[in-house]
């Protein structure tokens, strides 16, 4: 196995190269640069010229991409062009709190996911049933961005039960538990609406495996020996039926890095989702390349991750 995961990663690599170069590349296509948006009627054209010499910018592409990738091999992600700023730092900041609102969306995700998928497979074609599937159909159908909006404007705005925007009360000593309490506050709305769009393929996977579970010989078998169903399920359908859910927790520990676009920004949360969208406004190339390089890595890993969890789980399977 371990000869194995040392092989996955050897192969990751040059798959990083690949990605390397479609992103480098398309962020070249992207109009204008990091400069554009400093130029005014006021703005000495020479001052602008100097500023993307300096940076590089007139160096061949293939020089450019030399120089940007040895910087990466080596941790250098180079310096944001907005922020004046090493990349690394930027997205160390953005990553805590990014890590933080989808580990408490993963947290509900789950805890939402599994009872509701438990009870529409063991009450299968009930109303409770149909009710679950039809709220899984729902969450699936509704863009994010939708969703996000409506709860904000309900839960921000009308009711103002939730902060509307930021990651803590700038009020608060940090330290405090009024600070902690500020923070969590903060991520709580997010989280929710994260949670419930991200239910879907859980609730749809577990329902199905229980369904099918429920009809296999060993249950008939545990029933014909006078076993009470509510043990049949709780010792043998569930913890069957839990092995593709486990499929689903490498992506789902990667994916506490990789944030989301809209959440993050409808709700004006400074995460790691706000900052690519503020990049690509900003074409602040350095910070678009390492992010998307980041997400690619990140699911790469999330593969491997889920295929070796899947194998502790299932001592049956191993990955090849």
């Amino acid at each position: 196995m371990w000869k194995t995961i040392l092989r996955r990663f050897l192969v990751m690599i040059p798959q990083l190269f690949i990605l390397s170069l479609i992103v480098f590349i398309m962020a070249k296509q992207m109009p204008g640069d990091p400069f554009t948006g400093l130029i005014t009627p006021e703005t000495d054209a020479n001052r602008i010229a100097e500023l993307r010499e300096e940076a590089g910018l007139n160096d061949p592409i293939v020089v450019q991409y030399y120089n940007w990738i040895s910087g990466v091999v080596q941790g250098d992600l180079g310096k944001s062009y907005t922020y004046k700023r090493s990349v690394s730092s930027i997205i160390g900041e953005r990553a805590y709190n990014t890590f933080l609102l989808s580990l408490l969306s993963a947290i509900l995700v789950y805890l939402i996911a599994i009872p509701l998928g438990v009870l529409a497979g063991r009450y299968q074609n009930s109303f409770l049933d149909k009710s679950i599937v039809l709220y899984s159909f729902l969450s699936y159908a509704i863009p994010t961005f939708v969703l996000s909006l409506i709860f904000l404007f309900l839960f921000g705005y009308q009711f103002e039960w939730f902060p509307t925007s930021g990651t803590v009360d700038v009020s608060l000593e940090p330290g405090t538990m009024d600070y902690y309490w500020s923070k969590f506050y903060h991520i709580l709305l997010p989280s929710i609406t994260f949670a419930l769009l991200g239910t879907t393929s859980i609730i749809q996977y577990l329902r199905t495996e229980i369904i099918d579970a429920s009809g296999q010989d060993y249950v008939k078998t545990a029933r014909s020996k006078g076993i009470p169903m509510r043990k049949v399920y709780s010792r043998h359908i569930f913890r069957n039926s839990l092995l593709p859910i486990a499929a689903f927790f490498g992506f789902t520990i990667t994916g506490l890095l990789g944030g989301s676009i809209f959440i993050e920004t409808v709700f004006g949360y400074p995460g790691m989702g706000q900052l690519f969208v503020q990049s690509i406004q900003s074409r602040d190339y350095s910070v678009i390349t390492a992010l998307v390089m980041l997400f690619g890595f990140l699911t790469l890993l999330g593969s491997l991750l889920s295929d070796i969890i899947m194998s502790i789980v299932d001592p049956r399977i191993r990955i090849d």
